[in-house]
Formats: C-alpha cells, sequence, structure tokens
C-alpha cells in the first residue's frame, strides 16, 4: 500500500471565505500514483473547514449569511470562549457546523467526486496562515 502526504498552507484576507481546491487535491492524488484508494482532507485548525459541495456563487453567499445568522461574530461578549482573549468563538461553531474533513474515493488515479462535487476550505477566523493535511492511501 501507498501513502502520500502533502500540507496547503492559506491566509485568507476576509474573516470569512471559501476557497475552491479541488484541482489542488486531484493534483496531490496524481503525485500519489495511487490508482485505487481513498483521500483524506482536512483542516489542522479549529477555526477552519474542509467540505464538499456545489461551486456555485449564490450557495457560498447563502452559507455565509446562514453561518453568519447562527453563530454571529459580534457581540464578541456573547461567547464565554471569548473571555479568554479570544475574539473567535464564533468560528469555532461554524468550524463545528461545516466539518472538519472529507474522505473521497480515488478511482482509477482520480477524485472519484459526484458531477457538482467540489472540495472548499472554509476559513471562519482569517487574517494569518492556516494549514490543511492531504493524504492519500491505496494502491
Amino acid at each position: 500500500m501507498k501513502s502520500h502526504t502533502k500540507y496547503l498552507t492559506f491566509n485568507v484576507p476576509a474573516r470569512m471565505d471559501f476557497v475552491h481546491i479541488t484541482h489542488q487535491v486531484q493534483e496531490m492524488v496524481a503525485e500519489s500514483g495511487v490508482k485505487e484508494g481513498l483521500c483524506l482532507v482536512n483542516a489542522m485548525h479549529i477555526t477552519a473547514s474542509v467540505f464538499i459541495n456545489d461551486n456555485e456563487s449564490g450557495l457560498h453567499s447563502d452559507y455565509k449569511r446562514w453561518l453568519e445568522e447562527l453563530a454571529p461574530h459580534q457581540p464578541i461578549s456573547r461567547y464565554q470562549h471569548n473571555r479568554t482573549g479570544e475574539d473567535n468563538g464564533d468560528a469555532h461553531h461554524k468550524r463545528q457546523i461545516m466539518g472538519r474533513e472529507v474522505v473521497i474515493a480515488v478511482t482509477n488515479g482520480r477524485l472519484d467526486l459526484g458531477p457538482w462535487e467540489a472540495i472548499f476550505y472554509g476559513e471562519f477566523d482569517g487574517h494569518r496562515p492556516k494549514r490543511i493535511l492531504i493524504k492519500v492511501i491505496g494502491e
């Protein structure tokens, strides 16, 4: 069995945004040489997410509005977590909703995604470097 690990670093200038990463992940799968297996993509920070959905700007705007309604950034005092000196209590909640990682089947050396599925990095507390892990395992 083969195993291949890579890290991507993002520094998203916005507090909350989504970065389309399908092409970078597919490049890592090709680089791995794995023809049949699995690809794990996970955010390595507790205020970021990796998820799969449609690459459609209206949907992304809807997500941002919905997440802000569920866990608004302001007022910062609403979150006990922020009493530690942080201001990102909302970002932890947003990450919990959107998820930590995705696992995608690799078939014939390609990510086996549905016709409208794309992989995204979700940032909920931007303005600083954060990493994601890509690990491909298989034959």
